[in-house]
């Protein structure tokens, strides 16, 4: 077994939130190491950006090179009624500056994830492609690091005062602790696939996700992207998706097409191309961010839902927040949990007040019609949420949607792990 130590930091996972924070911690000089356990390009769901990720591109020298993509820009979000009825779009430039957070982008992962990678590697970030990681290497009560196997089956010990779980939905130390916690409602399922040549609306709204709802509080997305592609899915209650004995995901699938009369119509013209996709149960969060020499980011850390398609911006932000609070614990030569506290602290408050949000979209009785007819003002503050404006007082809004709908209190999670007895099973 080969043993490596010469690292400042050691980051498990290469994806958005690994990526970003590889690429800051490099770029202030340190020796950053990326174990990422595929080959990119690489498939990955969840393409639509929030308007709020324009901080952490910019901050990763990245937004020319996005205005320069062909990743279809993004102005707005619509919802539509099972009858083909189409809200208002909702376009971000009514709220923010033209020039920063009122334009985003449609992306396909495959292709951002890769940029965002080849960002860190010419930031200075060492990354070792086709790698597992299998286990967290402790040794007096902290972790020092990790232990891989590469695709020609060697395995090798990597060491580093701070290890950055990156894995994502994997959740690779939430696991192996016993820290990942459902949450209590969101338990949702999702099917997808993809057309070639479906119906785009026109001019500015080309580019906008659509919220395309069916029975039972469940919706469609459909995502716009580059190369006459349109991403489309559907997500509900298990239950209702699997009525009547079908567990096919194309089965299913079909059979929802007819239950919205706006997904049926832009849907015609195209042609399904590819796989159809099912996942279930994705929504998940860790008990702690932080133990001795460990940090979880992005959706290693949580995962909320796919409906107003935080989890990019949540992994951008989280690597943006992770590589400050890291590198301020190397300066201070402390590793200690109690490091990362602001980190969770305003991590939690921005996943809480989205998770509010997505709490009451599913409620039956709540509409934000109804909400918004009552209150003009909350529209400002549903859409600075809905943009990932995430981290700011929200609570005349609560008051307001509580009138109609509970609200679920703060999950009681997220904090370091001051101290820890708890013995890490291997993978």
């Amino acid at each position: 077994m080969n043993s490596k130590s010469t690292l400042d930091v050691l980051i498990i996972g290469a994806g958005p939130a690994g990526s970003t924070a590889a690429a800051l911690l490099a770029e202030k000089g340190l020796r950053v190491l990326v174990l990422e356990r595929e080959k990119f390009p690489r498939y990955h769901i969840g393409e639509s950006l929030l308007p709020f990720t324009y901080q952490p591109l910019q901050r990763l020298g990245l937004i020319d090179q996005m205005k320069k993509s062909a990743f279809v820009k993004k102005y707005s979000v619509q919802f539509v009624s099972p009858s083909g009825r189409a809200s208002q779009p909702f376009y971000f430039f009514d709220r923010y500056n033209r020039e920063t957070v009122a334009q985003t982008w449609q992306v396909l992962r495959s292709e951002f994830d890769q940029m965002l990678l080849d960002n860190a590697r010419a930031k200075g970030a060492t990354v070792i492609e086709e790698t597992i990681v299998k286990e967290l290497i402790q040794e007096g009560g902290r972790f020092v690091g990790a232990r891989a196997q590469t695709k020609n089956g060697e395995v090798v010990e990597y060491r580093a005062p701070i290890t950055l779980d990156c894995s994502g939905k994997e959740a690779f130390s939430a696991v192996r602790n016993n820290w990942r916690v459902k949450d209590p409602f969101l338990n949702k399922v999702a099917v997808w696939t993809y057309y070639q040549g479906a119906k785009r609306d026109e001019g500015i709204d080309e580019g906008a996700t659509t919220v395309a709802y069916v029975p039972e509080k469940g919706w469609f997305w459909y995502i716009p992207q580059h190369n006459d592609r349109i991403s489309v899915g559907v997500v509900a209650e298990g239950k209702y998706l699997t009525r009547g004995g079908i567990k096919s995901p194309e089965d299913i699938f079909k059979r929802e097409i007819d239950q919205n009369q706006w997904i049926k119509q832009h849907l015609a013209c195209g042609q399904q191309v590819g796989s159809y996709f099912l996942t279930s149960e994705y929504s998940h969060h860790s008990k702690h961010c932080a133990s001795e020499g460990l940090l979880l980011v992005g959706d290693a850390f949580a995962f909320l839902d796919p409906v107003f398609s935080s989890g990019v911006m949540l992994a951008l932000k989280s690597g943006v927040m992770a590589a400050d609070a890291v590198h301020q614990a190397v300066v201070a030569n402390d590793y200690s949990p109690g490091q990362f506290a602001e980190y969770a602290t305003t991590l939690r408050q921005g996943i809480e007040n989205m998770r509010r949000l997505v709490y009451a979209f599913y409620d039956p009785k709540f509409s934000f019609r109804d909400l918004t007819n009552k209150y003009p003002d909350a529209v400002g503050s549903v859409t600075d949420c809905l943009s990932g404006d995430v981290n700011k007082d929200f609570s005349t809004l609560w008051k307001q949607i509580e009138e109609f709908v509970p609200l679920p209190a703060a999950l009681p999670v997220g904090q370091p792990l001051l101290k820890s007895d708890a013995a890490m099973q291997p993978a």
